[in-house]
């Protein structure tokens, strides 16, 4: 089984590479210490397994996982152990909660092990993990060959498109593959108010609220665009900025 270590820090790794050792059934193939480096090896050889840390400063395990379009089995590894529940409930295959032991962790591998015998698929639950991160403080996109992270404030509004949504931010236009709902959801909600079945805006960017005709409203920002509201997306506008 071929295997890639994703963590930040040295020590992690190291350990890592330690405990594989001992294992003649396993090759690693890599090891990195952020996300972006992750991608290019994870797209060029495909490793069937991944120990991923959580909290990574360039992207996190959650928004890499998010980028890969068929996620291999994932290990994860970190210090913050508010993640473990989700990471059990969607199906990883072991979460590590550091300083974890040699016991520990050749239990993790077996589990592996014994999945990538199975051919069982691997099924990561990205919207659960990040349920369990708390509200999103930001946004990791892929465009073309390129790498985004949006931080929040930089988000005028999100706009539906099919499976898609399009989220129009001060350095242009950026698709991304989730629902209305799962930012709806996962932004934080006194600061982005869906307004519309079709548009999420972000307060900060509203200029000025005006009536277009009856209950429906036009919601003008800083920018210069002008976004439909309907008459609760209006209320629960004007709600957030107490005009």
């Amino acid at each position: 089984m071929t295997v890639l270590i994703v963590d930040d820090e040295a020590p992690a790794r190291d350990i890592i590479r330690h405990y594989l050792k001992e294992y003649a059934e396993v090759s690693l193939i890599g090891e990195v210490s952020n996300g972006f480096d992750a991608l290019k090896i994870i797209k060029d050889k495909k490793p069937q397994l991944i120990f991923l840390d959580v909290q990574m400063p360039k992207l996190t395990g959650f928004e890499l996982l998010e980028l890969v379009e068929q996620p291999p089995l994932v290990i994860f590894s970190t210090a913050y152990d508010q993640f473990a529940l989700r990471a059990f409930e969607q199906n990883a295959v072991d979460y590590l909660l550091k300083p974890y032991s040699r016991q520990r962790f050749d239990a993790a591998l077996q589990k592996a092990l014994a999945k990538a015998r199975s051919g069982e698929a691997p099924a990561v639950n990205l919207q659960a993990l990040q349920a369990s991160a708390g509200a999103l403080t930001r946004v990791a996109v892929k465009d073309r060959q390129q790498i985004h992270v949006i931080p929040l404030h930089s988000i005028r509004y999100i706009e539906a498109d099919g499976d898609y949504v399009q989220l129009h931010t001060e350095k242009g236009v950026f698709l991304k593959e989730k629902t209305m709902k799962y930012f709806e959801e996962n932004f934080p909600p006194q600061q982005f108010i869906r307004i519309h079945r079709s548009f999420i805006v972000n307060v900060d960017m509203v200029a000025k609220i005006e009536l277009y005709e009856k209950e429906s409203y036009r919601v003008h920002l800083k920018s210069g665009e002008a976004l439909k509201a309907s008459s609760s997306g209006y209320k629960a506008l004007k709600e957030a900025v107490r005009w």
